[in-house]
């Protein structure tokens, strides 16, 4: 008998498994959007300095920090007709919808009124987000306690996250950010990115609906855990577990780290394409779609690794994702890089392909070892916390628009980036600056995440060994 869910089938069916990965493409688009867009569009289109921008999301993320636990731990004690995650998932449906609309809708006005809009809406995002991605996530360990088939859930939800990501990014980038003659440089024309917030709106809260929906015939056995095995316990007693627990803390680091690296590549990313590297918003989508083939390539890698060691693979994933990510501004810095587009533009795709390729299978190996690390808490505690351990993850990746943003903010306010900046006019030494400052801050977060994974302790023979001890105990009690 399973002991993370004992009514559940030893397979979910492939439909099941599809309908739970749908909805991270909304994760994916406010990522993107956050990571990506944001600070471009009220910095540079809209004229807000980018300290300030980075101010807003870094106390929204702060206000996450409060919020996202306590929406975990509400979730792990809920007892419903619909389960106890299931609620969360169908009520945020509209909010998220409704407040990324509006987040592309700044009123006019002063930089103080941008400001308070800017943070305002940032937080009503995050938190309605949150009470989507969080419960979906805790039932990553509640669908199945099988080593393979966990990293099987993993990889369709982030697969779709990716999805969500790369193809809102092309779609951007080639379709709504266009040039006119009054904004020759099409991400700058701020016409676009109206019709992006509607596109991405109706997009979100459809994947939401349809992945809840289609999960919704698993909340019987989903419920047997909730009853059968209530988690007890106050949310400081629950933090305090994980935050003692080096196994959970380890992956957790990791996680964060990489975020604030992935944070500052993504949103000073769009700089170096647009101002470094000269790009126009069309070459910028053909980039982005090129990295496709980075989730093909990613499935394969997953599929050969998947009797590997997760922490060996994920060390490796991590480590192309830099390469990958830094290699091709370091040669640029050194003038070995070439000078056109059309022989530039190869190379790039190349490169992001291999990134996309190391950051999405790295995260599906990560988010795998957090459902590991849930069943060695309860063996160690007798508690299942699901819901806080992936709050906490979810804050984490949250850290990409928090502190990623924050630092880029105060970035470019710090080399005297200017606004509203056409490509042709900004001082080349300033766009040198950013782009040594975008490879530095991209190595050392990411070396920092590796050596925080290299505490990580459970292997496979680990695991197996934990699943027979719960099993054990429950056959024990009943």
């Amino acid at each position: 008998m399973s002991t993370a869910n004992p009514a559940a089938p030893a397979s979910l069916s492939f439909p099941t498994k599809l309908s739970y990965g749908l909805g991270s493409i909304a994760f994916g688009i406010k990522d993107h959007g956050f990571n990506t867009l944001l600070m471009l569009y009220y910095n540079q289109v809209i004229g807000l300095p980018a300290s300030w921008v980075g101010l807003a999301i870094m106390l929204a993320m702060l206000i996450d920090a409060v919020a996202d636990p306590l929406i975990g731990h509400w979730s792990d004690g809920v007892k419903s007709a619909w389960g106890r995650r299931h609620p969360f998932m169908y009520a945020s449906a509209i909010p998220v919808a409704v407040a990324y609309f509006l987040l592309w809708m700044p009123p006019a006005g002063s930089n103080e009124l941008l400001f308070a809009h800017l943070l305002i809406v940032s937080i009503i995002v995050r938190t309605a987000i949150s009470c989507y991605e969080i419960p979906s996530a805790a039932l990553l360990s509640e669908f199945s306690s099988r080593y393979e088939e966990r990293t099987s859930l993993s990889t369709f939800r982030t697969l779709f996250f990716a999805i969500g990501t790369l193809v809102m990014a092309v779609l951007v980038f080639k379709v709504m950010l266009v040039p006119t003659p009054e904004y020759p440089t099409g991400q700058l024309n701020p016409a676009g990115y109206l019709r992006y917030a509607s596109v991405a709106a109706v997009v979100m809260v459809l994947a939401i609906l349809i992945s809840t929906a289609g999960t919704h015939h698993r909340i019987p056995s989903l419920r047997a855990i909730s009853i059968e095995r209530g988690d007890g316990g106050s949310l400081l007693s629950g933090l305090r577990v994980l935050v003692t627990d080096r196994t959970y803390v380890s992956v957790l680091l990791c996680v964060f780290l990489f975020a604030i690296a992935t944070g500052v590549a993504t949103t000073l990313g769009v700089y170096i394409s647009t101002y470094f590297w000269r790009l126009s918003a069309n070459d910028i989508g053909t980039v982005a779609g090129g990295a496709g083939g980075g989730l093909l390539l990613a499935l394969i890698v997953l599929h050969f690794a998947r009797r590997l060691s997760k922490k060996r693979v994920a060390v490796s994933l991590y480590s192309v994702a830099l390469l990958a990510g830094a290699s091709p501004v370091l040669l640029g810095l050194a003038g070995l890089m070439p000078q056109s587009t059309k022989t530039l533009l190869p190379c790039l795709i190349a490169s992001y392909l291999l990134m996309t390729t190391g950051v999405f299978a790295a995260l599906v190996v990560s988010q795998s070892m957090v459902a590991d690390v849930a069943d060695h808490i309860e063996l160690k505690t007798g508690r299942r916390m699901e819901g806080l351990m992936f709050a906490a993850m979810i804050m984490t990746s949250k850290a990409v628009s928090g502190v990623g943003v924050f630092l880029s903010g105060a970035i470019l306010s710090g080399i005297g980036f200017p606004e509203k900046a056409d490509p042709a006019t900004v001082d080349p030494a300033v766009v040198t600056q950013l782009a040594q400052i975008f490879v530095v801050s991209l190595t050392v977060f990411v070396i920092l995440a590796l050596i925080a994974l290299s505490f990580y302790p459970i292997t496979r023979e680990i695991h197996e060994k934990t699943l027979r001890q719960l099993a054990e105990r429950t056959k024990a009690t009943t």
